[in-house]
């Protein structure tokens, strides 16, 4: 992976990590809004939280997903070496076969 490789894939991490913190203090202000009897610090506690347990979630979920992805590489790269190994014994075993019909036919 070169630098420029790693630089897009830091920024992309950056850009996604910021989306999701606002889509969680969005989140959080949306769940606490009803709840009009907690003062002003209970709110910004439970939103805080809310928040907390929401980028939580989508760590797991990300690293999930990371993980059946090297897996699912893994499976696509095993099948991959399979398929080559079977192409390359029937190209093989072709020209071994002209090879013999050609020297059947000159012979």
């Amino acid at each position: 992976m070169s630098i420029t490789d790693k630089f897009v894939n830091d920024v992309e991490g950056h850009l996604l990590l910021a989306a999701t913190r606002e889509e969680g203090r969005t989140a959080a202000a949306r769940f606490s809004a009803p709840l009009h009897w907690l003062t002003d610090a209970q709110r910004r506690e439970v939103e805080r939280r809310f928040e907390a347990e929401y980028l939580a979630l989508a760590r797991a979920s990300w690293q999930r997903t990371a993980a059946r992805a090297g897996s699912l590489r893994d499976e696509y790269e095993a099948a991959y070496r399979g398929l080559r190994r079977r192409l390359l014994a029937g190209w093989l075993l072709t020209c071994a076969l002209a090879l013999g019909f050609l020297v059947v036919c000159l012979a």
